[in-house]
């Protein structure tokens, strides 16, 4: 397992969000403009070096992630999020749709104190406008060890368009994301 990814180059920025299956979240993220990488990975628990099948068994503490290096320039933080609390529903507790356990948590794993405090801005104004029925229960945590999925998890959804999980459940959160961001896609 790596924990190390392409390196950030100077003027990038990073932001780690887990809603989910990594799948879905970084075959939305590959597609905006502004974005340089997305790694599928983990963060947020106690086990060195977890495995694909240890986090899926839900005794590691971590959820599957995202790991985004983008170009602030071009797309901002904040706007990263608003696409985020689009694409997952961020008022469910430890699921998303089928995908049941704290591995499939929404998580914001914030960097610097700009990040957390942009994050909870984003959280209380959604909130207040009741954007959602249900209030958002997306965890806030700062960011700790990031763990890079093995390589097939890479690029999935990519590698994959004609897999079932692929057609049901992450094609549509893409073309839901394609259609209300369509100014946002690279060309």
């Amino acid at each position: 397992m790596e924990t190390a990814s392409r390196p950030i180059q100077s003027g990038q920025e990073v932001a780690t969000l887990a809603g989910g299956c990594f799948w879905c979240l970084e075959a939305v993220y590959d597609q905006i403009r502004g974005v340089v990488s997305v790694e599928s990975g983990y963060m947020g628990g106690a086990v060195e070096d977890p495995t694909y099948e240890a986090v899926c068994g839900g005794h590691t503490g971590h959820a599957e992630a995202v790991r985004i290096t983008f170009d602030p320039h071009v797309i901002s933080y904040q706007e990263l999020l608003e696409i985020f609390f689009v694409v997952h529903d961020p008022t469910t507790l430890n699921r998303q749709g089928n995908d049941m356990g704290t591995q499939y948590r929404s998580a914001i794993f914030y960097y610097t104190p700009a990040q957390q405090q942009i994050a909870e801005s984003l959280i209380k104004t959604f909130n207040q406008e009741k954007l959602y029925p249900n209030p958002i229960v997306t965890q806030l945590a700062s960011a700790i060890e990031w763990y890079e999925a093995e390589a097939h998890h890479q690029e999935y959804f990519v590698q994959n368009p004609l897999q079932g999980y692929c057609q049901f459940v992450v094609g549509p959160k893409v073309a839901k994301f394609r259609k209300q961001f369509a100014a946002r896609l690279k060309a």
